[in-house]
């Protein structure tokens, strides 16, 4: 492995308008469209299959963790086929994969169908966004890493935006063939795209490279928590998503606010804090020239607007939705998380940890559902929220004390 960078130099910023920069950032765009389409039409698609209020809620957080196992299964498929037979090939494969099953979700009539969609869906959606994050980690210089994967997951956490605007002025079916549609559309801007240099060349000068072993994560102790560390830090934004948001309309009434909160909305407001959050902590982390700092700044605030949010005293559906803003703004750390992640691994087994991870991020999201539901009955929704949360956070800052600086680090090396 190769030292850390200690002298700045000046760089050009014009690879970050490469072609592959600016189709990863649409295609993360599209993929979370239709990742976070599902929380939006939540209520809506499952009422207009005939559910009452209470059936909602248990269907609507089985189907949603169906999608949440699916992006666990797809991450580590992806990430092994794209440390095995390269980056553009887990692109092509998840776009079509993910675009086709959203067309047909349009079309459902009863739960189990739609429960079905969203996991095939789920193993679709895994590959984008890992390949993308490797494929621009390292094609650009790395003094320039942070801004590219930035500006990357900028783009495309505007997606969630798209998809509460199409809801708004669609049905929620429509909403379903919308994203579809611009997945195959995406798909064709794919073809003109390179496949990454440093993969290229592992083909050439390490054959003999075991590639895409993802036993490779469990091989040892150490190697088993420095992955699940990795797994860890990324949590609050599930929290923040699937529990926060997703439910907000039962925390609302719980907190006593008259008027109704939509989950959508809450959904689409957090996601459009991420866009903010991930275009600011790039530039941030080249100014303290550290990731873990940039990251754990950014957690500290996440951790206070949800306590705030559970317990500050809020008592109208605007207030929760500019906390939600906020603290979407301040878990919105996801691209350097995850530039994070390709940097800690090498170049044989890089696509798998970075593709798998937030893959299982994601699926954690089942844990934090059944024990949310599970501790409602006897705790209420907002204690129950807090709970999962004290966890969640306590967890993410135990990992960041323990992680490794990753800070200007040469990515051509192999595990």
């Amino acid at each position: 492995m190769q030292t850390l960078s200690t002298t700045p130099s000046r760089v050009s910023l014009r690879p970050l308008f490469a072609l592959p920069v600016i189709v990863s950032a649409l295609g993360f765009f599209v993929d979370v469209y239709d990742m976070v389409i599902f929380s939006i039409v939540r209520v809506p698609s499952l009422q207009s299959l005939g559910l009452s209020e209470a059936d909602v809620s248990k269907a609507g957080t089985f189907v949603l963790n169906c999608q949440q196992a699916g992006l666990v299964i797809g991450g580590f498929l992806w990430g092994v086929l794209g440390d095995k037979r390269g980056r553009m090939s887990v692109l092509f494969g998840s776009i079509l994969t993910y675009s086709l099953t959203n067309i047909a979700c349009g079309f459902v009539n009863d739960v189990n169908t739609y429960a079905l969609l969203r996991f095939v869906a789920g193993i679709g959606l895994s590959g984008e966004i890992g390949a993308a994050m490797v494929l621009v980690a390292e094609i650009l210089p790395k003094e320039i890493r942070s801004y590219g994967s930035s500006l990357v997951a900028g783009i495309g956490y505007l997606g969630a935006g798209a998809a509460y605007l199409t809801v708004e002025y669609f049905n929620w079916r429509s909403a379903f063939w919308v994203g579809g549609g611009m997945g195959l559309v995406l798909l064709l801007m794919r073809v003109s795209v390179f496949e990454s240099g440093l993969f290229s060349r592992l083909n050439v000068e390490h054959k003999n490279v075991s590639r895409g072993n993802f036993l490779y994560f469990f091989s040892s102790w150490r190697q088993t928590i420095k992955y699940l560390r990795c797994v860890a830090v990324g949590m609050p934004t599930w929290f923040v998503v699937g529990i926060l948001a997703t439910f907000a309309n039962e925390l609302g009434q719980a907190l006593d606010i008259a008027e109704g909160v939509k989950p959508g909305r809450c959904v689409m407001l957090i996601y459009v804090g991420f866009a903010a959050g991930d275009l600011i902590c790039g530039p941030v982390s080249q100014w303290l020239r550290s990731r873990l700092k940039a990251i754990t700044g950014l957690i500290i605030f996440s951790a206070l607007l949800s306590g705030i949010y559970l317990f500050g005293g809020i008592k109208t559906a605007g207030g929760i939705y500019t906390i939600c803003l906020l603290a979407g703004f301040f878990t919105g750390y996801i691209a350097m998380f995850l530039t994070m992640v390709a940097e800690l691994y090498g170049t044989n087994i890089r696509n798998t940890a970075t593709t798998s991870v937030p893959s299982v991020v994601r699926g954690t999201l089942i844990p934090m559902t059944l024990i949310f539901q599970s501790l409602k009955p006897s705790f209420g929704a907002v204690a129950a929220a807090a709970l999962v949360g004290i966890v969640v956070y306590g967890l993410t800052f135990w990992s960041l004390s323990q992680m490794e600086e990753t800070f200007g680090k040469d990515l051509d090396f192999v595990e």
